[in-house]
């Protein structure tokens, strides 16, 4: 007869608990970042990562270098320690070639991953079909939200409006171009890795893809004032089907509530590309 033996309680959550430290989503955690639920939202972190990796192991390297230095130089009998003050040519020398190394190996590595990324990925605006467009205006202490409407052109009367409240579908090119009413602002969506500035009388842009539904922050990154700590918003990510259907009562209910006559509302632009 054979017998199936099942680990113990005490046995079976140490095991679990120790395999899901091992997941992405335990890193996060032990990182203190947000869950990633992006499509590039992993190429930022992993700057991140390679940064603590570099700088712990520059960080090793010069203890142990000190602990040499104090145990096999230090003064003692029959040996009398050496000192100097490092004024030399000598010192000047390996000083620059040492933090040159450093600077070459540590920022010259992220400098070059960064720009890779931001060329091939981050500044690479998406040309998808399916993509949403979305402009936002910022001011002191809320986000303002335009989608075009069936027309497919801004700042007309079936525009879709949301204040502090951005809904988007989930595996799609989201492409957000913002400008700022009053002061300079920060767009940052932490669960995303990505921000940008809304500078005002000026355009800036950003694009983002969603892997994961739910909601998710939208921060100001940017100090705008006294209440920038209230600079809040939610960006909700849904189905496609839930987004068209979404967009079908809102233009719905922002056609009833257009007033020709309130130009302070008519704050959308036309989109170039």
């Amino acid at each position: 007869m054979k017998v199936q033996r099942r680990l113990s309680p005490a046995v079976a959550a140490p095991a679990v608990a120790l395999l899901s430290w091992s997941t992405r989503a335990g890193a996060e955690l032990l990182s203190g970042r947000p869950e990633d639920v992006s499509l590039d939202g992993h190429l930022g972190d992993r700057l991140f990562d390679l940064t603590t990796v570099m700088v712990g192991g520059l960080f090793l390297l010069m203890v142990t270098v000190l602990l040499v230095v104090a145990i096999f130089h230090r003064d003692r009998p029959g040996r009398a320690a050496w000192y100097f003050h490092g004024r030399g040519k000598r010192s000047l020398l390996v000083t620059a070639a040492f933090c040159g190394t450093v600077f070459l190996s540590v920022d010259g590595t992220l400098l070059v991953n960064s720009f890779e990324d931001l060329n091939e990925h981050f500044w690479k605006w998406p040309t998808d079909a399916r993509t949403v467009k979305v402009e936002v205006a910022a001011q002191q202490w809320g986000w303002n939200f335009r989608y075009a409407g069936p027309d497919g052109k801004f700042n007309t009367d079936d525009d879709i409006l949301t204040f502090n409240e951005m809904t988007v579908p989930v595996d799609t090119p989201v492409f957000v171009k913002l400008k700022s009413k009053d002061v300079i602002h920060s767009f940052y969506l932490p669960n995303f890795r990505i921000k940008q500035d809304a500078i005002p009388n000026a355009l800036t842009q950003m694009w983002f893809q969603a892997k994961k539904t739910g909601d998710f922050e939208i921060g100001c990154a940017q100090h705008c004032g006294v209440n920038h700590y209230k600079m809040r918003g939610l960006l909700h990510v849904v189905s496609p089907r839930d987004f068209t259907d979404w967009q079908k009562v809102e233009t719905a209910d922002s056609s009833r509530r257009y007033d020709t006559a309130d130009t302070t509302a008519h704050w959308g632009w036309d989109w170039e590309s």
